[in-house]
C-alpha cells in the first residue's frame, strides 16, 4: 500500500527531506533533555566534580543557574522544532490528500455510466471526502512518526549502553512482546476499521438518497419511516466505530501495561545498582528519564502501526476505485475545426447492461447529415440507450456507432462530445447562477449569446424578473423553479452550444401547450442544418420529423415518415391513436385530427 502512495510523495520530496531533517533535530533535542538534571543532582547537590573542563571552575550557584537555563533552552528548542515539524508535515499531508482527491475525482468522472450505475453515490462521496485522508494518515501520521521514533530509539541506545548495559538490555526485553502484540491485534483492527468505513458510507448513501428524493418522501408522508431507516443505519455505523475504538483502546492499554512491566524491571535493578555503588543517583535518574523517552518511541511505533492499520482500510477503498479501469478508452482523433458534417450510423449494434439482459439487438440505422430523426416506442424499448451510445456515455457490446464514417471510439471523448448538444430528461440544473447554468456547455460564451439562447428558449422574461437577473444563484435542484422552467434553461443550454448534432430527450414534456409552441418554434430554427434526434412519447411532436424510428424490445420494428407509418397501420399507428382515444378525435389517412360532433 505504501508503494501505491509513493507517486504522491515525489512532488514533495524536498519538503519531505526537510521534515526528515526536522526529525533528526528533534531527536537530538530530546536526547539532551536529561543531561542538565544529572548536573544538578551529581555536580551541584552531590558534590561530584563535573567532567566538563570549563564548568569545573564555576561556583555551585552559577552551575545551578546554568543547568536551569539549559533545561529551559533545550525544552524551548525541542518545542519549537516540534511545532515547525507538525506544521510542515500537516501541510505536506494535506497537499497529498488534495492530490489523491483530485486523481480520484477525475477518475470517477472518466468512468462510464455502467460503473456509476452499480455504485451508491453516498459511498463514492465518502471515499472522496473521508477515505482519501488515508494518504496523510499512513505517511505523515504513520510512517514519519515511526521513522522519528526509530531515530530517537537508536540515539538513546547509543547513550544508555555506556551508562549501564544490563539496565539497557532489561529495558529492551519487552520489545519482542510489544511486536507480538502488534502482529496479533493489527489484523483485527484492519477488519473492524473496514467494517466501520463501509457502515459509515452507507449512512452517507442513505442521507444522499433521502435528500435528493425529499419531495417523494414528503408527498407520501414517509418521514418517520425514513427517519427510522436512517437511525438504524446510524446505530450500526456507531456500533462498528465503537468496536474499532474498543480494539484501539485495548491495544493502547495493553501497550501501557507491557511498558510498565519493563519500567518495573529497570527500577528494581537500578535501585539495587545505586545501593551497591555501581551507579550514582544522578545516573539512575538520568537513565530513568531516558527510559521514559525510550518507551515513548517504542509506544509511538506501536500507536502509529495501529493508525496505519486503521487507515489501510480507507486506502484500500480508494485504490479499489483508482484500480478500476475505465471501459471507455479515449480515442486519438479530433474533429476538424469546422466540426462534424453530422452523418450518423449504427451498424449491427447490440448492448447489454448485464450479460443476461439485452437492451439493444442488432440495430442498423443510417442517418444523413442534417436529418431530423424521431425515436419512439414504449418505456424500456431502449430509446435513450440508443442515443447514449452516440456521445459514448456507454459503448456498444457489439457493432459500431459512426459519425462521418468513423467509429466514435476512435475520437477523443472531449472532441466527440463537443459535437453533440443534449437536452436530457429530467432537466438537470446545477447550484450555480442562471448565467453559468446556460453557459455550462459553452463556458466562454458572452452575455449577449447567453441572452439570445434564453430568448429562443422562452425563458428570458422569467430570468429578468429575478432580483439579480442572470446572476441569480439557483439552489440545489432549483426547487424554486417549475419543471417547465428548468426544462427551458436546459434547452437554452443546448441552443447556446450550437453543436452540429442535437439530441432532444422529450424536450417539451414538462411544458404547457402555449410554452411548448414557443419552444418548439425555437427548436425548429435550431434544427435547421443540424442532425437532430428527438426521443418522444408525445407523438404529436414528431409530425415534422424526416423519419420516425420505432423501437420495441431493443429492436427497430418500423421506420418511415409520419404519414407513411399511419397509413401502414402498424405499431406507431396504434400508439398514435391510443394517445387520443376517448378524446373525441378521429384521424384521416394522413393523421390529421378531426373533432367529433359532440365536441363542436
Amino acid at each position: 500500500m505504501l508503494r501505491k502512495f509513493f507517486p504522491y510523495l515525489l512532488p514533495y520530496r524536498w519538503q519531505i527531506t526537510w521534515v526528515l531533517l526536522q526529525i533528526v533535530l528533534i531527536a537530538a533535542a530530546d536526547l539532551l533533555k536529561p543531561w542538565p538534571l544529572q548536573i544538578v543532582i551529581d555536580d551541584v547537590l552531590g558534590g561530584k566534580q563535573t567532567a566538563v573542563p570549563f564548568l569545573s571552575a564555576m561556583p555551585k550557584e552559577g552551575l545551578l543557574i546554568l543547568a536551569c537555563l539549559a533545561i529551559v533552552a533545550v525544552h524551548f528548542a525541542a518545542a519549537s522544532l516540534v511545532f515547525l515539524h507538525n506544521y510542515t508535515a500537516i501541510r505536506v499531508g494535506q497537499n497529498m490528500v488534495n492530490d489523491l482527491r483530485s486523481r480520484l475525482y477525475a477518475h470517477l468522472q472518466r468512468l462510464s455510466l455502467l460503473f456509476h450505475g452499480r455504485q451508491r453515490v453516498g459511498d463514492l462521496l465518502y471515499r472522496v471526502t473521508a477515505d482519501s485522508f488515508a494518504v496523510q494518515t499512513m505517511i505523515m501520521n504513520g510512517a514519519m512518526p515511526i521513522l522519528s521514533a526509530a531515530l530517537l530509539l537508536l540515539g538513546m541506545l547509543v547513550i544508555l549502553f555506556p551508562i549501564d548495559p544490563l539496565l539497557t538490555i532489561l529495558a529492551l526485553s519487552i520489545v519482542p512482546l510489544l511486536f507480538v502484540l502488534i502482529s496479533s491485534v493489527n489484523h483485527k483492527i484492519l477488519s473492524v476499521a473496514t467494517e466501520a468505513r463501509q457502515s459509515e458510507s452507507r449512512v452517507y448513501s442513505l442521507v444522499e438518497w433521502a435528500m435528493s428524493g425529499i419531495r417523494v418522501v414528503q408527498a407520501f408522508a414517509r418521514e418517520e419511516e425514513e427517519h427510522r431507516r436512517f437511525m438504524g443505519a446510524s446505530r450500526r455505523s456507531l456500533e462498528a466505530n465503537l468496536r474499532l475504538y474498543g480494539w484501539q483502546t485495548f491495544y493502547s492499554g495493553a501497550v501501557s501495561v507491557v511498558v510498565a512491566l519493563g519500567t518495573a524491571f529497570v527500577v528494581y535493578e537500578g535501585g539495587r545498582a545505586v545501593m551497591s555503588g555501581r551507579l550514582s543517583l544522578g545516573q539512575l535518574i538520568v537513565f530513568l528519564s531516558y527510559l521514559a523517552q525510550l518507551y515513548q518511541p517504542i509506544n509511538q511505533v506501536t500507536q502509529s502501526w495501529g493508525l496505519i492499520a486503521g487507515a489501510q482500510a480507507g486506502a484500500q477503498r480508494v485504490f479499489e476505485i483508482l484500480d478500476t479501469e475505465s471501459d471507455l478508452v479515449d480515442g486519438t482523433r479530433s474533429f476538424p475545426p469546422q466540426g462534424a458534417r453530422g452523418e450518423v450510423a449504427w451498424h449491427r449494434v447490440s448492448f447489454r447492461y448485464r450479460p443476461e439482459t439485452p437492451i439493444l439487438k442488432g440495430i442498423e440505422l443510417n442517418v444523413p447529415a442534417g436529418a431530423k430523426i424521431a425515436v419512439v416506442g414504449p418505456t424500456g424499448a431502449g430509446k435513450s440507450t440508443l442515443l447514449a451510445l452516440l456521445p459514448r456515455l456507454f459503448d456498444p457490446s457489439s457493432g459500431t456507432v459512426e459519425i462521418d464514417g468513423v467509429d466514435v471510439r476512435k475520437y477523443q471523448l472531449k472532441s466527440l462530445r463537443g459535437q453533440i448538444a443534449m437536452v436530457l430528461q429530467p432537466p438537470l440544473i446545477f447550484p450555480l447562477s442562471v448565467r453559468e447554468n446556460i453557459a455550462y456547455g459553452c463556458p466562454g460564451a458572452d452575455d449577449a449569446a447567453i441572452e439570445r439562447a434564453a430568448q429562443a428558449a422562452s425563458i428570458d422574461d422569467l430570468i429578468r424578473s429575478f432580483a439579480q437577473g442572470y446572476d441569480t444563484l439557483l439552489g440545489e435542484g432549483a426547487v424554486s423553479l417549475s419543471e417547465g422552467e428548468k426544462q427551458r434553461i436546459t434547452i437554452a443550454r443546448a441552443l447556446l452550444k450550437n453543436a452540429p448534432i442535437l439530441i432532444l430527450d422529450e424536450p417539451s414534456s414538462a411544458l404547457d401547450v402555449a410554452t411548448e409552441a414557443c419552444v418548439m418554434n425555437a427548436i425548429e430554427r435550431l434544427m435547421r442544418g443540424r442532425t437532430t434526434f428527438i426521443i418522444a412519447h408525445r407523438l404529436s411532436s414528431v409530425r415534422h420529423a424526416d423519419r420516425i424510428v420505432v423501437l420495441k424490445e431493443g429492436a427497430i420494428v418500423e421506420e418511415g415518415a409520419f404519414s407513411e407509418l399511419l397509413v401502414r397501420g402498424g405499431l406507431f399507428a396504434r400508439y398514435y391513436r391510443m394517445q387520443f382515444a376517448g378524446a373525441g378525435v378521429t384521424f384521416d389517412a394522413l393523421g390529421e385530427a378531426k373533432l367529433s360532433a359532440e365536441l363542436l
